[in-house]
């Protein structure tokens, strides 16, 4: 049985690391570090030690020139100090089988860096990316989600049988944009969106505000490549690791914890052979 070893990384407005970790563990991880992207930098911390990565949510950089694009720019561009590219390390730790996890800030990292949704398996390139709520406002509120049964996303594997899955968002830049009408038709046809919002009355995914909080073109919520291996959303399931973290606890207005998405993702790494 393989050990799964989790790596958060944190640094320059990352806020939800502590509670991304804690999800983690209750998911079931072996060992979970919050790193600082500076140990990445300066090859303090290697990602070959880890097969789950995590992505938090927060304010890389307070969100100037766009969220998640500086962040982006220092993975594209910098060398750690054994003179490594930072985007070699991503590239091995995607191709030995390892899983990553964007939530929220880090999904935008994720499209900014070209990780998600890699159509055609091109990494590193840029196909879409998230912008501004349509309601011109930052969205802190509650959401329902509906899982893609036909997606080879393996956080979300199964739990369209648990019916909607209830999650907080928190963001001002979270609606989906693709650069052409044919990428977007790709990423439902090629069933690269993982998750959609959705009405909570039927069940079905939704444009109609606030069900769906910013807009994003076939209520987008979160995408996955084509491996499966990659998930990035922009609600918050770390944010729901207890029943009573959901504003209708007391009534039973809740179901499948957030914590299901890590503990797919755990359960997956422990069939798989070792890759660390």
């Amino acid at each position: 049985m393989t050990k799964v070893n989790t790596l958060v990384l944190t640094g320059y407005g990352t806020n939800s690391h502590v509670e991304t970790a804690h999800t983690a563990r209750l998911a079931g991880s072996d060992r979970t570090d919050i790193v600082h992207f500076s140990d990445i930098i300066s090859a303090k911390t290697r990602l070959d030690s880890y097969n789950f990565l995590i992505f938090p949510g927060g304010f890389l950089d307070g969100d100037d020139l766009g969220a998640g694009q500086a962040a982006a720019q220092r993975w594209l561009y910098l060398r750690d100090a054994e003179g490594k590219p930072l985007l070699d390390g991503l590239r091995t730790f995607l191709h030995r089988g390892g899983l990553i996890l964007g939530i929220c800030n880090g999904f935008q990292l994720l499209v900014k860096l070209g990780i998600l949704p890699a159509l055609d398996g091109k990494l590193f390139a840029r196909q879409v990316s998230l912008g501004h709520n349509d309601s011109a406002r930052f969205e802190d509120r509650w959401v329902s989600l509906k899982p893609n049964p036909e997606s080879p996303c393996v956080f979300t594997k199964g739990l369209e049988h648990c019916g909607l899955l209830p999650m907080p968002v928190r963001h001002g830049e979270g609606k989906l944009v693709a650069q052409d009408d044919e990428t977007l038709q790709r990423l439902e046809s090629e069933h690269l969106i993982a998750l959609q919002y959705a009405d909570p009355e039927t069940g079905l995914p939704t444009q109609t505000y606030p069900c769906n909080p910013n807009g994003s073109p076939l209520a987008i919520a979160g995408l996955t490549d084509p491996t499966g291996h990659v998930l990035g959303l922009m609600p918050h399931p770390e944010a729901f690791h207890h029943a009573t973290n959901h504003p209708g606890w007391t009534r039973g207005e809740y179901a499948v914890l957030g914590t299901a998405l890590f503990e797919n993702a755990v359960n997956f790494l422990r069939e798989q052979p070792s890759c660390c």
